[in-house]
């Protein structure tokens, strides 16, 4: 698949835990970051249909390993488009989480068809990062039309992890 070559790593390591995916709707997704109050949240939306998202994807997955002991990374994919079920995406979604190496993130993938879980969370389009305070409040949020305002730029992990090194006091 287009996506896997697109991450451009070798991908997944052998030592990476066994990839979790999660079908969720928009209440399920509140009570999944709340229940990780006292840590600091990282929220990914993304779809394996976005260049943006796959191509960052490894960078989440990095610091989900990285600041394992502070920090929670959650991604949402909204790969289910609302024909079919959404379990009739799960194999595509898992296979780029596994390819990835994606088992220290708790993986998601909305159970409402996306556009309207996009609403639900005020999205226009993915890639948007959320980053939560170990309080459960919103610290920042990534997403195109603020990263242009800015940072005058699309935004990359590398920002994120700035944002996420201030909520852990590093």
């Amino acid at each position: 698949m287009a996506f896997l070559a697109a991450c451009g790593l070798g991908c997944g390591t052998a030592a990476a835990p066994p990839v979790s995916l999660a079908i969720v709707d928009h209440a399920g997704l509140e009570a999944e970051i709340a229940r990780h109050r006292g840590k600091v949240v990282v929220l990914d939306c993304w779809s394996t249909s976005c260049p943006p998202c796959v191509k960052e994807f490894p960078r989440l997955v990095a610091l989900a390993g990285k600041y394992r002991d502070d920090v929670v990374c959650l991604s949402l994919s909204f790969d289910y488009e609302g024909i079919g079920s959404p379990e009739d995406v799960v194999p595509r979604v898992r296979t780029f989480l596994e390819a990835v190496g994606a088992g220290r993130v708790v993986n998601l993938l909305g159970r409402e068809e996306a556009d309207s879980l996009a609403k639900k969370l005020d999205i226009v389009s993915v890639p948007v990062v959320y980053v939560y305070g170990r309080d459960g409040g919103l610290v920042q949020r990534f997403d195109e039309d603020d990263a242009a305002k800015r940072l005058g730029r699309p935004f990359t992990y590398d920002d994120v992890e700035a944002v996420v090194c201030g909520a852990i006091g590093r």
